[in-house]
């Protein structure tokens, strides 16, 4: 089975969630998210699957989120995914993608139900 991980080296939940999939005998593509990050197609694909919203998605404790207000009601979903695009750090980690499914690892345990 092929799966990726969005990751984060300098998070603790994504170190976790990487060493949980190790665990079970998965070595995943990684995808340094903050060095690569997704385009909008990959984004809206990663949503879709999660059943959830740009918004939804987006680490509302960043500084970047308050900065650029993006708590605005009015913006658009593509107007979300372009500034997560534009500031990474922004985008929900770790992000786990399986044959199976999209989940995030937040906790860790949450990507079991995907492998």
């Amino acid at each position: 089975m092929a799966v990726t991980i969005y990751h984060n080296p300098r998070c603790s939940k994504s170190r976790q969630t990487l060493a949980l999939l190790q665990e079970h005998g998965i070595e995943p593509t990684i995808i340094e998210y903050l060095k690569t990050p997704p385009d909008a197609e990959t984004l809206r694909r990663l949503l879709d699957a999660l059943g959830m919203s740009p918004r939804d998605l987006m680490r509302r404790k960043e500084k970047e989120y308050k900065e650029l207000g993006l708590d605005d009601p009015s913006l658009s979903d593509d107007d979300l995914i372009r500034a997560m695009i534009e500031h990474p750090r922004l985008i929900e980690r770790p992000i786990v993608v399986t044959d199976k499914g999209v989940a995030i690892g937040r906790p860790p345990e949450n990507v079991l139900k995907v492998l």
